[in-house]
C-alpha cells in the first residue's frame, strides 16, 4: 500500500492521483490511499485491466 498525504489546504485532484500512480509504476502495490485530512480516497489496483476501483474504506492490514 502507498499512502500519499497532502496538507488540508491542498485539494485532492487528478494531479495528486497521477503523482501516486508514478510512484506505483516502480512499486506495483495493490492499494493506493490519498488524503488531505479532509477527504480520503482508497483504491485497489487491477493490473490485468490497467485500472483501479475506489473503495468505501481503507482496507484493514489483515485484508491487504
Amino acid at each position: 500500500m502507498i499512502a500519499e498525504y497532502k496538507a488540508p489546504h491542498i485539494p485532492i485532484t487528478q494531479k495528486v492521483f497521477d503523482q501516486i500512480s508514478v510512484y506505483n509504476l516502480l512499486l506495483h502495490v495493490d492499494y493506493l490511499v490519498v488524503s488531505n485530512g479532509m477527504q480520503t480516497y482508497a483504491c485497489k489496483m487491477d493490473y490485468q485491466n490497467m485500472s483501479y476501483t475506489f473503495l468505501e474504506d481503507i482496507p484493514s492490514y489483515e485484508n491487504i
